[in-house]
């Protein structure tokens, strides 16, 4: 019987997430843009209902592309709200064509997102040690700091929560529980990375 973190036994898509997405280090700027628009997209919502229309968003999206997104004018938010299949919210909507922008701005000025995003973790995964999901925090105060620097940089559906949740998403941090098969892995996964730098 393999051991996961509790949330991760809701159903089979949440469990193939966890298994194979959540908390492993990603630093694809494409696959970071679309963690950070479907972390927004979920205020309010359970991740399940994102997960759910995943494939959806990224047919509605193309496939994440930001600098088609950051050329989005109002024909495409209107087509985008008719689309049953995503979050139909224009404040969302309006947020990814801004945050497609911002996040070009931030690739001009670093080289890529990657590069920007990961120094605030000093391009290395937080590895936590909780053994209860009820120990896991909403938000950080690193969460917080690079919620700050988003919204300066005007990104919005970024708040501390969003963040940490994004961090969580692309492995800026180990959260999975010490008893959790996920756990060790990712760290050895980490440490391997490390000796090959």
């Amino acid at each position: 019987m393999v051991k996961r973190c509790s949330w991760a036994n809701y159903n089979e898509l949440m469990k193939e997430y966890h298994d194979k997405e959540w908390c492993t280090p990603i630093h694809d700027d494409r696959i970071l843009f679309e963690f950070l628009i479907l972390e927004g997209a979920q205020a309010g919502l359970s991740w399940n209902t994102i997960l759910k229309k995943r494939e959806n968003f990224r047919k509605a999206f193309d496939n994440f592309d930001y600098k088609k997104i950051a050329r989005y004018n109002e024909k495409k938010v209107e087509e985008l709200l008719n689309d049953a299949g995503i979050i139909r919210n224009r404040l969302k909507i309006e947020a990814t064509i801004a945050n497609a922008n911002a996040f070009l701005k931030i690739q001009d000025e670093f080289g890529s997102f990657n590069n920007y995003i990961w120094k605030f973790v000093n391009d290395k995964p937080i590895i936590n040690k909780f053994i209860t999901l009820e120990e896991l925090p909403a938000k950080t105060k690193q969460s917080e700091l690079i919620s700050k620097d988003l919204k300066k940089r005007g990104f919005k559906f970024v708040g501390p929560t969003i963040i940490y949740s994004f961090m969580q998403a692309v492995g800026m941090t180990n959260d999975h529980t010490t008893d959790c098969f996920r756990y060790e892995e990712i760290n050895q996964g980490i440490k391997n990375s490390a000796n090959i730098k």
